[in-house]
């Protein structure tokens, strides 16, 4: 493999985990809200609230710790 296609490579694997920390959060803030929530049989909003924050939390983690990485 060249380096162009590592460069490239490189480049790819940063916007994905972008998309995925910014569609996480977007996730999660939702479930906090109220805006995506859970039918009565599955909890609802106090148990979509509760996923939303751990979400929430994992996410800032994982952040943290790719950032020490």
């Amino acid at each position: 493999m060249n380096k162009m296609a590592k460069k490239e490579n490189k480049l790819l694997n940063l916007i994905s985990w972008i998309t995925g920390i910014i569609v996480s959060l977007a996730l999660g803030f939702a479930m906090i809200g109220g805006t995506l929530s859970l039918p009565v049989w599955l909890g609802g909003h106090i148990l979509a609230a509760i996923a939303g924050w751990i979400l929430v939390i994992t996410t800032f983690v994982s952040v943290i710790l790719t950032i020490i990485k």
